[in-house]
């Protein structure tokens, strides 16, 4: 009987964990099926790319699996039930029920509104490509001189603002930071991040807490009122619901509680990758949802899941960072070095070099969820037969 492995989610993480357990396993042993709404795959570090008006490259996965023996199947999460050890799903065939022996959640993360009066109801977003379609229609649709204000001072609001101001000059862009503009950035980066938003003329309203959103504008907790003709909404990420609703060990924000395996510490035959996972990394501290986290807790998932399934050692590599890669439009970018658990240090690359370096970062990560095992052995494992229907096989020793 074949070992089922359901994967949930084909975002960075869940394309990459299904790829590498294809490229780990012999067909013989193991049905690996993909669940995900969507037929193709969806470059979420391109959203603003793609809401500034830019058409993407289409990556359908029936190409990229291609030949791999992983089986897509298009429909939606609706629950999870680990202790029956099943999920339920709909597709365009209505509702059913898949059973699984691993399961690897790769839900990820969507918007979060942060529970902003106003935000749901007169704010667009980037963390889906529908919310990045909506937002593209809307931007297209501006007369000039209408102002654009784009709320939170991370990665992908600075991206954001950087891209709609370079794409449309004709508009008015402005960019609301909690605190200081680039404040976990060194000197040089704040410096060149300083002169990219003042040559694009985006006016930078800092320590800027908004506390409402209407549609015509928001308002900042000291009392500013920045109008708006659109705003975007880029304050963080809320994890996937269906964790939360099922009897997994989760954090207080819903994210799965794993170990260095990303194996759930209260269900051995789950695990959770990417920003549905809560792993440790470096210095003891939590790994920030992102790609540069997701992509190698994928690989580090599907090589524990394939040594424990052939009964071998399972292998660890410590994850940890090297860089921030931040695209200011598409002739400028900054790529921070930071230390190992990311905090940024003294060196950093600025300039069209560095919006180089960034689009070949892209590039790699879309082109590695299609090459999934580079730099490793090609040798599949086989499946050690299990004598008792175990919830996990026997793990080797070191």
């Amino acid at each position: 009987m074949l070992h089922r492995i359901v994967v949930l989610g084909a975002g960075y993480t869940g394309a990459v964990a299904a790829g590498r357990l294809a490229k780990r396993l012999h067909r013989e042993d193991v049905a690996i099926t993909l669940v995900n709404p969507e037929p193709d795959f969806v470059e979420r570090v391109r959203m603003h790319q793609f809401a500034a008006g830019q058409d993407l490259k289409p990556r359908p996965f029936d190409e990229m699996f291609a030949g791999t023996g992983v089986e897509l199947r298009l429909a939606s999460v609706t629950a999870v039930d680990v202790d029956r050890r099943t999920v339920s799903v709909t597709g365009t065939d209505g509702p059913a029920e898949l059973s699984y022996d691993t399961l690897v959640y790769a839900l990820g993360s969507g918007w979060n509104d942060g529970d902003v009066p106003g935000v749901a109801e007169h704010a667009d977003e980037l963390a889906s490509r529908p919310g990045a379609r909506r937002l593209r229609e809307r931007l297209a649709a501006l007369e000039a001189g209408k102002p654009v204000v784009v709320v939170g001072g991370g990665l992908t609001g600075v991206e954001a603002a950087t891209e709609i101001a370079e794409a449309r000059l004709d508009l008015s862009v402005s960019l609301a930071a909690h605190g200081a503009l680039g404040d976990w950035l060194s000197a040089k980066g704040r410096a060149h991040l300083r002169k990219v938003t003042d040559g694009l003329g985006i006016e930078v309203h800092e320590h800027a807490a908004v506390t409402a959103v209407t549609e015509d504008g928001v308002t900042t907790s000291d009392g500013r009122t920045v109008p708006a003709a659109v705003t975007v909404w880029t304050t963080g990420f809320a994890v996937h619901p269906i964790a939360r609703a099922t009897t997994l060990e989760v954090t207080e924000r819903g994210q799965i509680v794993v170990d260095a395996t990303m194996r759930s510490v209260s269900h051995p035959d789950v695990y959770a990758v990417g920003d549905a996972a809560m792993a440790i990394g470096p210095q003891d501290k939590p790994l920030r949802m992102s790609c540069a986290s997701g992509v190698p807790m994928a690989w580090q998932a599907a090589d524990a899941i394939a040594a424990r399934l052939a009964g071998t050692k399972v292998p660890h590599v410590a994850i940890r960072y090297f860089q921030q890669c931040i695209s200011l439009g598409r002739k400028e970018g900054l790529i921070q070095f930071v230390t190992a658990d990311d905090r940024a240090v003294d060196r950093a690359l600025t300039g069209r070099t560095a919006a180089l370096y960034k689009e070949l970062i892209c590039k790699g990560a879309a082109w590695g969820v299609a090459n999934p095992t580079v730099g490793l052995p090609a040798r599949r494992r086989r499946v050690v037969r299990q004598e008792t229907e175990d919830l996990a096989p026997a793990e080797a020793t070191a």
